[in-house]
């Protein structure tokens, strides 16, 4: 592929309707206004997009996750094809969710990598660029044969941690698969680690086997990429409580809360759930011990810097 000269182009910013809150923090944080688009359904559900202003020769930023439903992965493929063929200099795909990021491989006979599949949708599309922020698995980067800035929400979420007076803290890997963000985490927050040995009989069922790492009389902070129906999570809580730890935090980054996720921490030991904005969560999938983060600042200084061609790795020095 060609490089694209974008000198003097204009940034332009662009959201879909699956977080339309956090793209106007994030424009609000770069004190521009996001561009006016036109995004309605036909009468049979079909999705028509209209972009309300000439975006010729400019550097376009395109906010959205990918959450479900499926229609927001179309939405941004449709809104990327129509900045393409109004003659976008560059088209960013901002994506502070990817979904179906957890089918990344074969692991058993006849079932698709759509995660593979999704980001060569998006490639097709038309979109240059990637902008990400935790992956479930940090090789989905090379899933996309176009360039991905893969951001972290680890220092949104670490500041909240500093701010916090826990006690002998331990950073807790819900997982071996979350161990390495465990890691990072800990070393940050001066804390030390452990790891829950668990197993799947299902999908979205877990069990917790074994705890490796001293929690009796330590506060203990459960990390995650994602909490989806909260199994994993509350098992979590459940057997650290029980090991004898004094408060269990738990955090994410991207809330999910699908069926009973909500009933399941609300009713748990926990003493505070934190994630970030990445997704819309609405008012009733919100509970009292739910603290929510924007990630915005970070992903606007992610948009700045990948206009003004800077290092996005930068920010996480």
């Amino acid at each position: 592929m060609a490089d694209i000269s974008l000198s003097g182009s204009k940034m332009l910013l662009m959201a879909g309707t699956a977080n339309r809150p956090l793209a106007e923090e994030i424009a609000a944080q770069l004190n521009e206004p996001l561009c006016r688009v036109t995004i309605r359904r036909f009468a049979d559900g079909e999705i028509f997009v209209k972009i309300d202003e000439n975006v010729r020769g400019q550097d376009v930023f395109i906010i959205q996750p990918t959450n479900a439903p499926a229609e927001n992965l179309i939405e941004l493929m449709i809104l990327i094809d129509a900045a393409k063929r109004a003659s976008a200099a560059r088209v960013t795909a901002v994506i502070p969710y990817f979904g179906y990021a957890r089918q990344d491989r074969k692991d058993q006979p006849r079932v698709a990598i759509s995660a593979k599949l999704m980001a060569n949708l998006i490639t097709t599309a038309g979109a240059e660029r990637v902008l990400g922020l935790d992956f479930h698995q940090h090789q989905l980067q090379g899933f996309f044969d176009i360039p991905v800035d893969h951001l972290y929400a680890a220092p949104v979420l670490v500041q909240h941690y500093r701010q916090k007076q826990m006690h002998q803290p331990v950073v807790v890997a819900p997982d071996v698969g979350a161990a390495k963000m465990a890691r990072g985490f800990a070393k940050r927050l001066d804390a030390s680690l452990a790891i829950i040995d668990k197993r799947r009989p299902s999908a979205n069922v877990a069990e917790v086997v074994n705890v490796v790492g001293e929690v009796d009389d330590r506060d203990c902070l459960l990390v995650d990429d994602m909490i989806d129906t909260a199994g994993t999570m509350t098992e979590g809580i459940m057997a650290l409580k029980r090991l004898g730890a004094r408060n269990v935090f738990a955090c994410a980054s991207h809330a999910l809360l699908s069926g009973p996720a909500v009933d399941r921490l609300a009713s748990s030991e926990v003493t505070e759930v934190a994630v970030t904005n990445t997704i819309q969560i609405p008012e009733e999938r919100r509970f009292e011990k739910l603290k929510i983060l924007s990630i915005a600042p970070l992903l606007a200084q992610a948009v700045r810097f990948t206009h003004s061609d800077q290092s996005v790795s930068s920010l996480f020095g």
